[in-house]
């Protein structure tokens, strides 16, 4: 009815070295997005650590699982086409607009929670190289070029709460 895996398959494990790549996958994603989830969570923002840990795990659970079912060879698109779509919502839930100013909190929060599904859509599926390059990129965009847009001439307070959110 849901797969074509008989009653007898459902709880075996698959050989050795798939069951390894599978856990050191989502280990990886674990590790990568709590990288990130990690250092939202030290400027206290609304998704840290456990979101970003979660997002990273699902979206790779997601892609390892569309290879593993029998599915049509479309099934992978349909599959990070939702990833995306979710996870578009749930960034989407971090963005606030303070009715009191202009100015608008959460973007950074939604585009780290963005990339982190990105990363732990690769994570499942490529070399961990290139998942571990973009935890790199991430990270480099979260921190040190949040000292250099403080500094900006459009940011005189140098107020990185009003930049950073």
């Amino acid at each position: 009815m849901f797969s074509t895996v008989a009653m007898s398959n459902l709880f075996q494990l698959p050989e050795w070295p798939e069951f390894a790549q599978t856990i050191t996958r989502l280990v990886a994603a674990a590790l990568f997005g709590g990288l990130i989830g990690w250092e939202r969570e030290r400027k206290n923002r609304a998704a840290g650590l456990r979101t970003h840990m979660l997002v990273a795990v699902g979206s790779a659970l997601f892609m390892i699982g569309s290879g593993v079912a029998d599915a049509p060879g479309d099934a992978r698109s349909r599959v990070i086409q939702g990833i995306i779509a979710g996870i578009g919502f749930l960034g989407a839930g971090t963005i606030i607009k303070l009715t009191d100013r202009a100015e608008v909190q959460g973007l950074t929060t939604a585009a780290s929670i963005f990339a982190t599904a990105a990363i732990g859509m690769t994570t499942a599926c490529t070399a961990l190289w290139l998942p571990f390059l973009g935890t790199l990129i991430a990270l480099a965009t979260l921190h040190p070029l949040q000292k250099l847009e403080q500094d900006s001439p459009s940011n005189p307070s140098g107020d990185s709460e009003k930049i950073d959110h």
